[in-house]
C-alpha cells in the first residue's frame, strides 16, 4: 500500500459548486446557535449577577465549563473524520450535538432557579453546602452543553471545507457566520420583548423576585430548542450526499485510516499551528473578554433594564453583520486575510476606548453607537480570521484540525469569560464605582487585540502547507512500514 493509494481513498471527489440558497440555508444552523448564545450568556449571566446576586466570578466560572471542555471538539472532528454516524461523516454529529445542547441548556436553567432560591433565602451569596452543591451540579450541566456544541459545530465547519475551495470560502463565510449574528439579534430582540413583562411590573433592575423572573424565562428556554434543533435540521438536510467532496477515511483496511495519532502527528508538525493556535487564542480572548460582564455593564453603570441590556446584543449584532457582508464579499478580496484581520483588531482596541467613554457620559445611545462601531470591527477581524483559519486545514484531516482551531476558540472563550468575571470582582474591590471596575475589563481586552496583531504577523499559509502536506505523507507511510 503505498500513499498514492491511500489518497485515492481519503482525498477530495469532484461535485457540483454550491449555490447560494444552499449557502444561506447552512446559514440556519448559525442562526440557531446565536439565538443559544444569546440565551446561555446575555440573559443567564445578567439574571446570575444582577438578579440573584451570584458573584461574578462564580457566574463566570459556571458558564466557562461549557467552553473548557473544548478538547473534546479534536476528538468530534476526528471521529467525524474517520467514523461516520449512521452513514453520514459530518451531518448527524451537527444534530446529535444539538440537541443534547438544546437539552441541556433547559435543565440548567431550572438549577439556576434552584441556586437563586438558595441565596435568596440566604439573603445573599454565603458559602454553604446547598450553593456550592447547586454550583457544582450547574457547571456540571454547562459542561455537557459545552459537549453538545463541539460534537455538533466541529463537524459542521469541517462540512464547509469539504463542500467548498479555498478561492470562494470567504463569501461562504461571510454569508454563514452572518446568519450567527442574525440569530443573535434576533435573540436579543426577542429576549427585550419578552421580557417587557417584568420591566412593567414596576420593580427596579437587581431586586426582582423570583417569582416575576421565572415564567417569562422559562417560557424562552422552553421553545428556543426545539427551533434549533429544527433549524439545523433543514440547514444539512442532503447537503453532506449532495456537495461534499469528502470521501471519507474509511479504506477496506482499518490500518490505511488517519488515526488520532497520526492526526495530532500531522497537527504538530508545522510551526506555522502553533503560531496560529496563539494567535486565535488571543485574538478570541481580546474579543470575548466582556461577554459575561456587558449586559450587567449596562444595568450598573447606565441603570439599564434587563430588555435594555439583552438588546445590546442586537446592536453588536448589526454591527457585525455589516462588518460579515463588506469584508468577505469586497475587502478580504482586496486586501487579502491577514491585511484584513489586522485591521479588524486595531479597529476593535479603538472601539474599547469608545465603549468606556461611553461611561464617563452614562448616555445609553453612545454605548449603543460603540456597539455598532465594535460589531464592525469584530466582524471584519473575525472573517478574516476564519479565512485563514480554513486554510491552515488540511483537506484529507480537516475534522482534526478544525477541532483545533476550535479547542483554542473555545477555551480562550472560556478563558475569556472566566476572566473577565475576575477582573470585574477585582476592579471591584479596586476601585470606587463600577464604571472603573468595567473600564478595567475593557482596557485589558484592547491589550489583547494589539498582541494578537504582534503574533499575525508570523502567519505564514505558504509555509503551513509544504510542512503539512510532507508531515501527512510521512506519518501515513511511517506508520504503514512500521
Amino acid at each position: 500500500m503505498t500513499i498514492e493509494d491511500i489518497s485515492k481513498s481519503n482525498t477530495i471527489r469532484p461535485k457540483r459548486p454550491i449555490g447560494m440558497l444552499t449557502i444561506f440555508r447552512l446559514g440556519l444552523f448559525n442562526l440557531g446557535l446565536g439565538l443559544m448564545a444569546v440565551l446561555t450568556l446575555a440573559v443567564l449571566n445578567r439574571v446570575m449577577i444582577s438578579e440573584l446576586g451570584i458573584p461574578a466570578t462564580i457566574t463566570g466560572g459556571i458558564l466557562a465549563t461549557s467552553l473548557f471542555v473544548a478538547p473534546a471538539r479534536v476528538w468530534f472532528g476526528q471521529l467525524s473524520d474517520n467514523k461516520p454516524l449512521l452513514g453520514k461523516h459530518r451531518t448527524n454529529y451537527v444534530l446529535l450535538g444539538t440537541v443534547i445542547f438544546g437539552l441541556a441548556v433547559w435543565i440548567a436553567v431550572q438549577i439556576m432557579w434552584q441556586l437563586g432560591t438558595v441565596v435568596e433565602k440566604s439573603g445573599g451569596w454565603l458559602w454553604n453546602t446547598q450553593t456550592i452543591g447547586w454550583s457544582a451540579l450547574l457547571a456540571l450541566i454547562m459542561a455537557i452543553y459545552g459537549f453538545g456544541i463541539s460534537c455538533s459545530s466541529t463537524p459542521f465547519t469541517a462540512l464547509l471545507v469539504d463542500i467548498t475551495e479555498e478561492e470562494n470560502r470567504s463569501k461562504l463565510i461571510a454569508v454563514v457566520w452572518s446568519m450567527l449574528m442574525v440569530g443573535i439579534v434576533i435573540g436579543g430582540i426577542t429576549g427585550s420583548i419578552v421580557f417587557k413583562k417584568i420591566e412593567t411590573e414596576g420593580i427596579a433592575a437587581g431586586n426582582i423576585p423570583l417569582e416575576i423572573l421565572q415564567p417569562p424565562i422559562n417560557s424562552v428556554f422552553s421553545f428556543v430548542p426545539f427551533l434549533v434543533v429544527a433549524l439545523a435540521l433543514i440547514a444539512t438536510w442532503r447537503v453532506e450526499k449532495k456537495y461534499s467532496r469528502f470521501t471519507g477515511n474509511t479504506a477496506t483496511n482499518k490500518e490505511d485510516s488517519i488515526t488520532i495519532g497520526r492526526a495530532i502527528k500531522v497537527l504538530t508538525t508545522s510551526r506555522q499551528t502553533g503560531i496560529f493556535f496563539a494567535f486565535l487564542s488571543i485574538l478570541t480572548i481580546g474579543l470575548f473578554m466582556q461577554e459575561a460582564i456587558l449586559e450587567p455593564y449596562g444595568g450598573e453603570v447606565f441603570g439599564m433594564s434587563i430588555g435594555e441590556t439583552t438588546k445590546l446584543n442586537s446592536f453588536w449584532g448589526i454591527g457585525i453583520l455589516l462588518g460579515y457582508g463588506v469584508t468577505g464579499f469586497f475587502i478580504v478580496p482586496k486586501l487579502g486575510k491577514k491585511l484584513t484581520t489586522k485591521i479588524g483588531c486595531i479597529g476593535v482596541a479603538i472601539c474599547f476606548a469608545l465603549i468606556i467613554m461611553a461611561g464617563f457620559t452614562q448616555e445609553p445611545k453612545i454605548l449603543q453607537l460603540g456597539m455598532v462601531l465594535f460589531g464592525i470591527a469584530a466582524g471584519i477581524s473575525t472573517v478574516g480570521g476564519i479565512s485563514l483559519m480554513l486554510d491552515l486545514t488540511a483537506a484529507k484531516t480537516a475534522g482534526t484540525f478544525i477541532g483545533a482551531w476550535g479547542l483554542a476558540q473555545a477555551m480562550s472563550r472560556g478563558l475569556a469569560t472566566f476572566v473577565g468575571g475576575v477582573v470585574l470582582d477585582l476592579g471591584k474591590s479596586l476601585f470606587a464605582t463600577p464604571l472603573l471596575a468595567y473600564s478595567l475589563v475593557f482596557m485589558i481586552q484592547a491589550v489583547f487585540m494589539i498582541l494578537a496583531i504582534v503574533i499575525l504577523a508570523n502567519v505564514n499559509v505558504n509555509e503551513f502547507k509544504e510542512t503539512t502536506t510532507k508531515a501527512l505523507s510521512t506519518a501515513m507511510e511511517g506508520e504503514l512500514d512500521g
